[in-house]
């Protein structure tokens, strides 16, 4: 294995790989990473400690090991944004939610506008000006009391909304975008 190689284990277990991983950097002086993934509800408490320990050392007297060194990361993820069946899952975060639709607009990190605009707005890019008009458990529709609350100008729109009451001429003529929540999220 190169010194400088990714070991991916989807099924991290008790972290035996990064163990491996780690005492092979000591070993040679490498600089290998590891990524691990563990579904289960021990992955924190036991694949996470182990790493731990295995940078930081264990034991103690003549059983002491030492620490190979290095570190690591551990993430949990968070509530899924798509339920199975294509709808928004109301449990996950707003702003996850406003950053995964940014990405899928743009291929661009999402860094909130600070313009003044409706709370809907999210950004400019590419004079393209979105709007992601969603609010939990109410049914949200582009209409043209909605357009009242746009203050920003741009080339064009697009529009997140569960309904649109606009013709489609009237969308073309100011060059806005409908997009329906949830089934256009996920076919961006």
């Amino acid at each position: 294995m190169d010194r400088d190689s990714i070991v991916l284990d989807s099924f991290a277990g008790s972290g035996t790989t990064a163990h491996a991983v780690l005492n092979m950097n000591k070993a040679d002086g490498g600089n290998r990473k590891f990524i691990l993934i563990e579904m289960m509800d021990y992955a924190e408490s036991i694949t996470a400690e182990r790493v731990r320990r295995v940078i930081d050392g264990y034991g103690e007297g003549n059983k002491r090991v030492d620490g190979t060194g290095g570190d690591f990361s551990f993430y949990e993820l968070g509530e899924r944004l798509l339920l199975e069946n294509g709808d928004l899952n109301p449990n996950a975060d707003l702003e996850k939610i406003r950053d995964y639709i940014w990405y899928m607009e743009t291929k661009t990190g999402y860094e909130r506008s600070d313009l003044e605009d409706s709370a809907y707005y999210l950004s400019e890019y590419n004079d393209i000006a979105y709007y992601f008009y969603y609010e939990k458990g109410m049914v949200t529709t582009l209409d043209r009391d909605f357009l009242a609350t746009v203050k920003t100008k741009a080339d064009g729109y697009v529009i997140y909304a569960d309904m649109c009451t606009l013709s489609d001429e009237f969308l073309k003529k100011y060059n806005i975008t409908f997009k329906k929540i949830p089934r256009d999220i996920a076919k961006l």
